[in-house]
């Protein structure tokens, strides 16, 4: 989300992308882990680069060749620097200097299709189920940020994706919103990961979660806390449901209340509570981003729906 707000907010780098290369956005978390053509592609680029050890993170923008040599490593968000650097490896390409043989790739491609995928890192939504978009956005409570990047990070909008079983499905169909659905909604999607990865809320830190429908409106509340007292979320939940036949025309709900905490990767949260809201919108399926499995499903997919 805050690459969104800085450097790919930048006219120039979105115009080369969409004309000049093939965009890619992976998870790297599972690609340098994936043991499939996939994740082997990834690990040639990115051992190429300084972050070539694969038990540690492999963050950053690559530019590579189809053959899989490694072009540009770069991690900075500075929009300038990336497009400064992303022409400078097209007049290099242009020039022939990363020049491979066209007849190999094709054929490594045709090879590639016929081995199966690490189904650990190729989630898939649960076949007849729903998918929710979900957004949250610390509303209050920064200090006056002392430069550009500070205030990319204070005003960051997150995006991840809320998972729901057909069973589960069934039961709102029914009017119902199940106990299961519930305790994913608060472990997994109430965080507040505007500014990076956050940790998500244990089964015993959920210290109270109701979400009930009355007459097509959603009306809960949560509560939300660590053992320690170092991290919490209490708000009102609200929303909208609407089923037609037995379809679910209409899934939106949300969280407002008062957060505080941080955790090891969303550093500089405000100081005490602050006002964090968390949206949830019934996806259609016309942004790509809809097909991205939950966060609090990497590696996990049977304890996230369970």
């Amino acid at each position: 989300m805050v690459d969104r707000e800085s450097t790919f907010a930048q006219p120039e780098i979105v115009e080369l992308l969409k004309t000049k290369f093939v965009p890619v956005a992976v998870d790297q978390a599972c690609q340098r882990r994936q043991k499939d053509a996939e994740g082997a592609l990834y690990r040639r680029i990115a051992g190429q680069g300084p972050r070539s050890d694969f038990q540690n993170t492999t963050q950053g923008f690559y530019i590579a060749s189809p053959a899989g040599k490694l072009l540009l490593y770069n991690n900075n968000r500075d929009p300038k620097k990336l497009l400064r650097l992303m022409q400078e490896s097209l007049r290099e390409y242009d020039l022939g200097s990363f020049a491979f043989d066209r007849e190999q790739v094709q054929a490594d491609v045709d090879a590639s299709a016929n081995v199966e995928q690490d189904s650990r890192y190729s989630l898939k939504p649960p076949a007849g189920g729903l998918v929710v978009r979900v957004h949250a956005k610390v509303l209050d409570g920064y200090k006056t940020p002392s430069n550009k990047n500070e205030a990319v990070f204070q005003r960051a909008i997150s995006r991840d994706n809320l998972w729901i079983t057909p069973k589960e499905k069934a039961d709102l169909i029914a009017g119902r919103v199940p106990a299961t659905l519930q305790r994913r909604i608060a472990r997994f999607h109430l965080v507040d990961n505007t500014r990076g990865e956050p940790p998500m809320w244990k089964l015993g830190e959920v210290k109270e979660i109701h979400l009930q429908v009355d007459k097509g409106t959603l009306v809960g509340a949560v509560h939300l806390e660590t053992e320690d007292g170092s991290r919490g979320y209490q708000a009102a939940l609200r929303g909208q449901l609407k089923v037609v036949g037995d379809v679910v025309a209409v899934f939106e709900l949300v969280a407002l209340g008062e957060f505080y905490g941080e955790g090891s990767y969303t550093r500089n949260a405000p100081e005490g509570k602050f006002p964090l809201a968390v949206a949830f919108q019934l996806a259609d399926g016309t942004d790509i981003a809809d097909a991205v499995a939950p966060q609090g499903a990497r590696g996990w997919l049977d304890g996230y729906l369970n």
